[in-house]
């Protein structure tokens, strides 16, 4: 027993010892299990979305698009519920971009480029690869040059394209032929055969029942000399081209691009606002009441199908516009307001694709490609601000929003990569103009002279 009592001690020691260190290890190994759940927690909300077709504009864009229509056009997973409003026919549900990305990045043009601006970027998020932001520079000397393929593009908007194509939301069917390599003369003739300026004027149903006619603005056919289309890409930023910019007879702005603050890069004068019916239908653009929309004239447009119903595009369109429209025509029946027709959108879809060999994405063009042909209707000149980017090109999708992504300048819900490159073809601005202004030259169409 002495033997015994003199053993149990240690024992006693040894025991606790033991127990104190299987603690600590297990403490250990919880503490490096939550490190690791954290980890793969972060890097799985940190992934890129998987890219699927989006339901609206995105110019997005909207995104884009837009959009944008409001832009990014293939991150449908991204977009917020955030009011409910009522159509013509049914209760329905708008959406608001997702938010902005906080990507500032450097970009440094190289010695080819020594007076191009260095833009701030912080690292790409985990799970974003450097293809993210590759290639920009390559399509845009390709499109500098009128040579450009959607090979040319990152992988991310490669894949955007080819699951528009896929999708085919707004059942395109194309029967039309295709032309890679139309001359100059060609090209312009084209357009003013085919993209003749066509408004809803309340004559067709459901609208001439619907009292259309009568709230419809007299037609839109006034006649201007010079006139400049001012996009809203970011790399207008710093351009001091305000004072050209106000120098033409018409001025063309986009959706609710504002010009106070932004008057020494982007002009103060507008003439017409073109809008997509996100415009009209978000609460978060005052439409009714804000500034930007009173005493100029306004556009509006939203993609209906490609077979022009009328009737299923008045019960459902991608945005409400109608209701906006009637309530805007009876409170300011002066100010001269027009919806485009569906055919002349889809027109000038058609003509992007018949100048291509590609298959571009079955989604109405951009509101920029759209303001750029309405404005050729009614000028003897157009003058477009950095639709093809110049050397300030960035990622910044609008010069006054913190939103950066490739697909609002090269496209993913609008074919805009094509029709920029067509654009490009049929400009006669010169070199310089291109690089330091991002500025292209377009005749209006009382100046082309086709053969009969």
């Amino acid at each position: 027993m002495g033997l015994q009592d003199s053993l149990l001690p240690g024992l006693r020691h040894v025991t606790k010892q033991l127990a104190q260190l299987l603690l600590l290890v297990l403490l250990l190994w919880i503490l490096f299990s939550l490190v690791v759940f954290t980890y793969f927690t972060d890097s799985q909300v940190n992934q890129p979305h998987k890219i699927t077709p989006f339901n609206s504009e995105s110019e997005h864009s909207t995104y884009v698009q837009h959009s944008s229509r409001a832009i990014m056009a293939s991150h449908n997973s991204h977009w917020r519920l955030y009011a409910d409003r009522k159509g013509p026919f049914q209760h329905r549900q708008v959406f608001q971009p997702p938010r902005a990305r906080e990507e500032f990045y450097f970009r440094n043009f190289g010695e080819r480029h020594p007076r191009a601006r260095k833009y701030l970027r912080k690292p790409p998020r985990s799970g974003y690869s450097d293809d993210y932001f590759s290639n920009d520079w390559s399509v845009v000397r390709g499109l500098w040059k009128g040579q450009v393929s959607s090979k040319m593009l990152n992988h991310r908007l490669q894949r955007a394209l080819r699951d528009h194509v896929h999708s085919n939301k707004h059942n395109v069917l194309y029967k039309g032929q295709r032309k890679a390599n139309k001359s100059v003369e060609e090209m312009l003739c084209q357009m003013k055969r085919q993209a003749q300026l066509r408004t809803l004027d309340g004559s067709e149903q459901p609208f001439a029942h619907l009292g259309f006619k009568q709230l419809a603005s007299s037609k839109l056919q006034k006649m201007y000399t010079t006139c400049a289309v001012v996009t809203s890409a970011g790399a207008i930023l710093n351009s001091s081209l305000g004072r050209e910019i106000d120098s033409h007879d018409a001025v063309l702005r986009f959706n609710a691009a504002p010009y106070k603050g932004y008057g020494k890069d982007v002009g103060s004068k507008t003439t017409i606002r073109i809008m997509n019916s996100q415009i009209l239908a978000n609460p978060k653009h005052n439409f009714s009441s804000s500034l930007l929309y009173k005493d100029i004239t306004l556009v509006a447009w939203d993609p209906a199908p490609y077979n022009i119903d009328l009737h299923k595009w008045y019960q459902q369109p991608d945005y409400d516009l109608f209701t906006p429209y009637i309530n805007h025509r009876k409170n300011f029946p002066e100010q001269p307001f027009y919806i485009l027709h569906p055919s002349f959108i889809w027109k000038l879809w058609d003509i992007v694709q018949s100048n291509t060999m590609e298959n571009i994405q079955p989604n109405p063009p951009s509101s920029g490609f759209i303001g750029i042909v309405m404005m050729m209707n009614f000028c003897e000149e157009v003058h477009v601000y950095e639709y093809i980017p110049s050397m300030r090109q960035s990622n910044l999708c609008h010069y006054h929003e913190k939103y950066y992504d490739a697909a609002c300048t090269f496209g993913a819900y609008h074919p805009l990569l094509y029709e920029k490159l067509l654009i490009k073809r049929m400009s006669t601005a010169s070199e310089k103009d291109l690089k330091k202004k991002g500025k292209v030259t377009l005749p209006g169409f009382s100046k082309i002279n086709c053969p009969l």
